[in-house]
């Protein structure tokens, strides 16, 4: 049996693989989308700095999407993409959890970052309510409340610097780590409380936050923490067709968004995993243009060889 052909295969369905799709579909090209359903903000309720989205919940967005791309004929596939072969020359070869193949000329990549939290009770449970990472998705919304930062990890005592913008209320944990006498410099200019406690467990109480306990007994109450969590690419499929990874396991791409391997694409948060909804869907319609193009020479080299 014959598989379908697509022009472009695109592995991801937040905000970046449906931005990539929507305009190749609108580019009458042949687009399956596959996405397992595990978006990276699931946890979140609303999501913020989209202009006319504000506030808006993660899942309508994604809902809506869906239904504009299938108005333009994108397939969509809800599949985890195991494993994959082939080359942009004779095509590309994806295979799902399902056991489905699926053949595609291009791929676009979007399947996003993990993000690692400690290993401390109640972290899961918190996460994107009370554990947040990202003070210009959620800053507002407890701003001027009791908050804290997630210290120990790195970029955290600039992180505790820039959330001093939504709080005058802020202890910096340090869980442990030594400070730096020009990070304790910094954090004393800007109000900021140090707390040399390592953090022991987040305290939830339903859908209430008590705040963090600490690992001397202490419980400190604060409205939220902030973490700038460690972020793994999910680039397994750029490595496994022998594309080049840094050592954190990015791709490596141009400025386009191609990797080293020709014909794959990686967009999104995949790129940037600090990326807000609106720079991943805005960086993938850059993405998708520069798709189409590479196909439509491909396209003409193949007119031209035929009229030899």
């Amino acid at each position: 049996m014959t598989r379908e052909l697509f022009d472009t295969a695109i592995v991801g369905g937040g905000a970046a693989g449906l931005s990539a799709a929507l305009v190749l579909a609108r580019s009458r090209r042949s687009v399956v989308l596959l996405d397992a359903g595990a978006p990276r903000n699931a946890p979140a309720a609303h999501m913020h700095g989209f202009l006319s989205r504000d506030g808006f919940p993660p899942s309508r967005l994604l809902e809506i999407g869906r239904e504009e791309i299938a108005s333009y004929g994108a397939r969509l596939v809800p599949h985890s993409v195991t494993s994959v072969t082939g080359d942009a020359g004779d095509g590309f070869v994806l295979t799902t959890d399902e056991g489905v193949e699926i053949a595609a000329r291009r791929i676009i990549l979007a399947t996003g970052v993990e993000d690692v939290l400690p290993d401390i009770p109640g972290a899961r449970e918190a996460w994107g309510r009370f554990l947040l990472h990202c003070p210009y998705c959620h800053g507002y919304e407890v701003g001027d409340g009791s908050l804290a930062v997630f210290g120990g990890v790195p970029g955290a005592v600039r992180h505790a610097l820039l959330l001093r913008q939504w709080s005058s209320d802020l202890t910096y944990f340090a869980n442990g780590s030594a400070i730096a006498e020009e990070d304790a410099r910094l954090l004393g200019a800007r109000g900021i409380r140090v707390n040399d406690g390592r953090i022991a467990e987040l305290l939830l109480d339903g859908e209430s936050f008590r705040g963090v306990r600490l690992e001397s007994g202490d419980v400190v109450p604060v409205d939220a923490v902030f973490l700038r969590p460690e972020s793994r690419p999910r680039t397994e499929l750029v490595a496994a067709l022998g594309g080049v990874v840094d050592g954190a396991g990015f791709a490596h791409l141009d400025a386009s968004g191609r990797t080293s391997v020709p014909g794959v694409w990686v967009t999104g948060n995949l790129v940037d995993p600090r990326g807000q909804v609106i720079t991943a869907a805005g960086h993938a319609n850059a993405v998708a243009m520069d798709v189409n193009a590479d196909l439509v020479d491909d396209d003409v080299r193949v007119e031209l060889l035929e009229t030899r």
